[in-house]
């Protein structure tokens, strides 16, 4: 967004801050967010959380973030209407697991939890049992479970190539990052890389490990990555345009 000329009015309070601003007759909570180091007013529609949130030097008045954000108006409006649509885990659904959709087929008097069903025309099918109130938690839980499965064998297999040991595996749901992998060498993902094409979720895998050996994103971890997982580029460009989006489902 434009440079945002300074002013003399009293600064923006430490935290809780906010703006409303009324779209299509609906209030919408700005969050404004100081940072000792912006130059700036950004504005950012986040698709993951599908939120607003205003970026703002220290010095600068709410009164001016309030009349930045009021002349974006139709910047933020028009931003908003081109999230992707939601979609919840709910019968009829269609849903990526591995890349590939699948469609959610309830079996309300069946045993059982979650399983792949017979092709329903040409879609595989994911058939939940039980009540419908608990199919989205089903869902839920069964993808947890295979990516929890797919991320533990990238994971040894990196690590192998690699020669490193890794801690525990944890499964969150982030908006801001893939995975992240901590001093101990505890590794953490997205459970939704499930949802993405295994060769991607092979790469935050991959990305993780090469961190066992290089905290950092300088040019000798790069080559550790790339000498354990070649597909870098591929993976890295298919989330730049698709990653944004598994944050839609559910």
């Amino acid at each position: 967004m434009l440079f945002r000329r300074q002013d003399h009015q009293a600064p923006l309070r430490a935290g809780g801050e906010s703006i409303e601003l009324l779209l299509d007759g609906e209030p919408l909570c700005v969050s404004v967010r100081r940072h000792p180091q912006a130059r700036r007013l950004t504005l950012r529609v986040r698709a993951a959380a599908r939120d607003v949130t205003l970026t703002a030097p220290p010095h600068v008045s709410l009164a001016s973030a309030r009349e930045f954000v009021h002349r974006h108006r139709e910047w933020v409006r028009v931003r908003l209407v081109r999230l992707p649509q939601m979609v919840p885990f709910e019968a009829g659904a269609l849903v990526p697991m591995r890349g590939e959709p699948h469609l959610i087929v309830h079996h309300p008097d069946a045993r059982g939890t979650v399983w792949a069903g017979d092709l329903h025309g040409g879609v595989p099918t994911l058939c939940v049992a039980g009540d419908a109130p608990h199919v989205a938690r089903r869902v839920r839980d069964h993808l947890k479970k295979e990516a929890r499965v797919d991320l533990a064998r990238a994971v040894r297999t990196h690590a192998e190539r690699l020669g490193v040991e890794v801690g525990r595996i944890t499964l969150r749901d982030t908006a801001s990052r893939w995975g992240s992998c901590s001093a101990k060498g505890d590794l953490s993902f997205s459970w939704r890389l499930i949802l993405a094409p295994p060769f991607v979720l092979d790469y935050l895998a991959a990305h993780e490990v090469a961190h066992r050996l290089e905290m950092n994103h300088g040019p000798r971890y790069w080559r550790l990555v790339e000498k354990t997982y070649p597909r870098r580029s591929e993976a890295e460009a298919w989330l730049r345009h698709h990653g944004a989006g598994l944050h839609r489902y559910g």
